[in-house]
């Protein structure tokens, strides 16, 4: 809904692109809402818009987002996987889903940027991620934005408890964990991040399941010298939407 609804979120994504030194070449995102086995990298003749939910508003789904394919940088970016011991796929087909799209459709409404989206293995957790990010470095050099796209917190079982008021107040567990994330995240502490899942508060609540934070740890395996926190905010009560920036 950040594609329609006026939020912090949504006021951090518009402002995005004047955070960067400068306007990317092409924009490799990694969307939790895409799972493969292993690594795929989307390149179709043209990118279709996924609308891949149910049950909102018409106007989301009249929402497109047409950026170009670029079907070199998915053979570059399975190229430096492959090297890495990370063998990756190329799929014609897919298009770009909804955690690629609505926030480039925020930060760049004019879709003339290349974009290509990776896939999420979540099944093999946060260390293989970080080793997707850190096989995909050399992009940056490139003019390449590496975006991870995903949720800090995401519980949707908990969604009612917020009566359905995007100013919710924030729920107490989401904090507990969020603020543990923010602290091992500014303080660099990879391996208690790899093992969030038995060492931070509350972390099974706030990920029942895994992929909505695995494309932060490709984005951190890009970038690990330096990690800066960008946006805090919380929609929902239970969503946080905190961004980062990477090296």
């Amino acid at each position: 809904m950040l594609a329609l609804e006026d939020a912090p979120a949504r006021d951090f994504l518009k402002a995005l692109p004047g955070l960067l030194s400068e306007r990317p070449k092409a924009i490799l995102v990694v969307s939790a809402h895409w799972e493969r086995l292993r690594p795929a990298l989307n390149a179709p003749e043209r990118n279709e818009t996924i609308h891949d939910f149910g049950g909102f508003p018409p106007a989301l789904y009249q929402l497109a987002y047409p950026a170009p394919p670029s079907a070199s940088l998915a053979r570059r970016a399975a190229n430096l996987l492959a090297a890495a011991g990370l063998p990756a796929d190329i799929d014609t087909r897919r298009g770009l889903d909804h955690g690629a799209w609505v926030p480039l459709l925020v930060s760049w409404p004019e879709a003339d940027i290349p974009v290509v989206q990776l896939s999420v293995q979540t099944r093999l957790g946060p260390q293989h991620h970080i080793r997707l990010g850190e096989a995909l470095k050399p992009l940056r050099e490139e003019g390449v934005l590496i975006l991870g796209s995903g949720s800090f917190t995401h519980d949707l079982s908990s969604f009612r408890s917020s009566g359905g008021r995007i100013d919710a107040p924030e729920q107490d567990w989401v904090h507990a964990f969020a603020e543990w994330m923010v602290t091992a995240l500014k303080a660099g502490r990879i391996d208690d991040l790899v093992h969030y899942r038995t060492r931070a508060p509350e972390a099974a609540h706030n990920h029942p399941t895994e992929e909505h934070l695995l494309p932060l740890y490709v984005a951190l395996g890009a970038g690990p010298e330096r990690i800066r926190q960008l946006h805090q905010s919380t929609t929902y009560g239970i969503l946080r939407m905190d961004a980062f920036a990477f090296g």
